[in-house]
């Protein structure tokens, strides 16, 4: 803020400096000051003698208080001499802000105090007048700052509890206030001067608080970003006081510019994205209304590649008056990741994963993924090509190739499978409403599993081609930690088999999830899904793509898929239809900490549609540890009402919540 004419001083709030006029005159130089400069009236010099004892140096030291007066009859005397080396523990106080208190400004006193942050320590005499000197300057700054340009604030130094205690006698004086707020210039913004002037808030009348001015200049910067002023200026407001009439006058000056609309968007040669990609990424259209807010969401979006370390919008004149292109620059990103994973979960065995990723090798955002799975009962290979933002924000293009091998329970399956997907995704930068994905796939599958009425092994060919599709909503607060509102999601999988013959039927699951907030914290959670498949008998189906329950995100306390009908060697084998429902109360122990409770219940049936018999149940408790990227769950369950053959102790370990 700059400062009025005339004779002024400086007060400090918030890290904002008001500056105001004295009325007070200037102190003229005394007679005595011009007699000590006169050097016909100087003393005549003595010569020294290191043998001569050293006089006595008036001035230096400060004697202890005589701690048997009331704390108002004492006062710290400068002018006599004391024993400084000694030193005691000491105790201070505030008083006389009265009203003039706020949360606030205690804190800033107690953030800042020399006094407060040696509470309780050993003290001589000349530090503890040094501390009361500098918090009563800290506290004079501080009230004046909020409007109390009277304030004065005195030291003393009483007794309290067998020590001394020094006490900040503050008398804040009237509160000051604004007799005139002027923004000239903003009547330039047209139909939006008021949203401008509203945005600063600071009016006539208003105490002069440092605050609320510094929030007022950042608010109409903000806003006038938003409102579609790209060259805007800002100045600093100018503050006058009038001690006289205890108030005072702000002025402030904008210049808005003009408004303006997006027009193109322009990147050096050889950047990293072009501008045509970057504007697949922006939220705006070129014609689109200027909002700098805007502008900022797309500067992160494009950190968030994972390509850009750094980008620099600069908004320049567009090709018409009325437009404004945006020239950007970026810092590239190391493009290459190496990541690995481990997991364990009963029935699932130890599983490693290793993946290589470059994320720019066919640019723009076109990633190339190896990726593989060496486990107990899984290993894969896997190449991947994904392309982020396709020709839009969080828009994916996924293609991939896959060849594995699954031993399960219930199967053993050696698969081929092509695939490719678009898909609308809800990341942890932007987590979206609705969410979808449409794709298609071939598989060539080989698997073995159990004629039901002999338990004799067999081995079948399948050639399977699918159009997957999902559609989601979230309405909860957090993808990987949610605490309240709901989500509920739909998978639809027409498919077309090759097993001897050609046969069809489509694969439907449907799951939904709430979480209710009981206390700050304990948070309620629950889950149902049910799936169903129409159109062909279970055991013309390959096993691996039938319904299974059971494990560490079905029902805990089971094994993963053994929960459902058996063959005669006591083997799940799958079936047409699921139901599962899941209770648990996620409470925040200590720390980062949580514990988990939870009561899990689903079954397997050989019927198209779902049933509510025979439900499994599962039991346990978990723990949590809300890392920086998400929880980190282990899980411990135990079936309550088993089939033969099943764990009395299921145990899991993943990233992010069971549901």
């Amino acid at each position: 803020m700059k400062c009025g004419s005339g004779r002024h001083g400086a007060v400090l709030g918030a890290a904002t400096l008001l500056c105001v006029v004295l009325a007070s005159p200037a102190r003229a130089q005394s007679s005595g000051d011009s007699a000590a400069a006169d050097p016909q009236t100087a003393p005549e010099a003595v010569p020294l003698n290191p043998e001569t004892p050293l006089a006595p140096l008036p001035g230096l030291g400060v004697d202890w208080p005589d701690l048997s007066l009331a704390p108002d009859e004492v006062a710290v005397d400068t002018g006599q001499t004391s024993d400084i080396a000694s030193e005691t523990r000491y105790g201070f106080a505030i008083e006389g802000l009265n009203g003039a208190e706020t949360p606030l400004l205690r804190q800033r006193f107690d953030e800042l105090s020399t006094l407060k942050a040696h509470d309780g320590d050993p003290a001589n005499a000349a530090q503890l007048e040094r501390r009361a000197r500098e918090d009563a300057e800290l506290l004079t700054t501080l009230l004046r700052g909020e409007g109390y340009y009277d304030a004065r604030v005195t030291t003393g130094i009483g007794r309290r509890d067998g020590r001394p205690l020094v006490t900040l006698t503050a008398d804040p004086g009237g509160r000051y206030h604004f007799a005139e707020v002027s923004l000239d210039g903003v009547l330039a913004a047209g139909g939006k001067a008021e949203a401008l002037r509203h945005a600063f808030g600071v009016k006539q009348g208003d105490p002069v608080d440092a605050d609320a001015i510094a929030a007022g200049t950042t608010g109409l910067r903000t806003a006038i970003g938003r409102e579609g002023f790209p060259f805007a200026q800002v100045d600093e407001p100018e503050i006058v006081v009038d001690h006289a009439t205890r108030t005072a006058t702000l002025d402030l000056s904008v210049i808005p510019g003009g408004a303006r609309h997006f027009g193109a968007i322009t990147t050096p040669e050889g950047s990293i994205f072009d501008g045509e990609h970057i504007q697949d990424i922006a939220r705006f259209e070129p014609g689109d209304r200027y909002d700098a807010a805007e502008v900022e969401d797309l500067r992160r979006a494009l950190i968030q590649t994972g390509l850009v370390s750094s980008a620099d919008i600069t908004p320049v004149q567009g090709s018409t008056p009325d437009t404004v292109d945006l020239a950007i620059t970026m810092a590239p990103a190391p493009p290459r990741t190496i990541a690995g994973e481990l997991g364990y979960g009963t029935g699932e065995g130890v599983r490693t994963e290793v993946s290589w990723t470059h994320r720019n090798m066919f640019p723009p955002e076109g990633a190339l993924t190896l990726r593989g799975v060496l486990g107990t009962r899984e290993q894969l290979g896997n190449i991947i090509f994904r392309r982020n933002n396709y020709h839009a924000r969080d828009r994916v293009l996924t293609g991939q190739v896959a060849l594995a091998h699954i031993n399960r329970n219930a199967y053993d399956a050696r698969t081929f499978s092509v695939s490719g997907t678009l898909e609308r995704q809800s990341t942890i930068f932007y987590q979206k409403d609705w969410t979808w994905s449409v794709g298609a796939e071939l598989v060539a599958t080989d698997e073995r599993d159990v004629i039901l009425s002999t338990g004799a092994p067999r081995r079948r060919t399948y050639f399977i081609g699918a159009l997957p599709g999902t559609l989601g909503y979230d309405g909860s607060d957090d993808l990987l930690n949610p605490t309240r509102g709901f989500r509920i999601s739909g998978r639809l999988s027409p498919e077309l088999s090759l097993s001897g013959q050609v046969f069809g039927y489509a694969r439907t699951q449907v799951d939904a999830s709430a979480y209710q907030p009981v206390s700050d914290s304990v948070v309620l959670a629950g889950r149902v899904r049910l799936g169903t498949i129409l159109g062909a008998p279970r055991d013309a189906i390959a096993p691996s793509r039938r319904f299974y329950a059971g494990g560490g995100g079905s029902v805990r306390g089971y094994g993963y898929q053994d929960i459902g009908p058996r063959d005669p060697n006591n083997d799940p084998i799958g079936g047409r239809s699921l139901t599962e429902f899941s209770i648990e109360a996620r409470v925040k122990a200590f720390g980062n900490f949580g514990i988990v409770p939870f009561l899990d219940a689903g079954n397997i049936y050989t019927s198209p549609l779902p049933k509510l018999s025979d439900l499994r149940f599962g039991t346990g408790i978990g723990v949590r540890y809300y890392s920086s990227f998400g929880p980190i769950r282990v899980d411990v369950g135990t079936p309550i009402n088993p089939q033969k053959g099943d764990p009395r102790i299921a145990v899991y370990v993943s990233l992010g919540q069971a549901f």
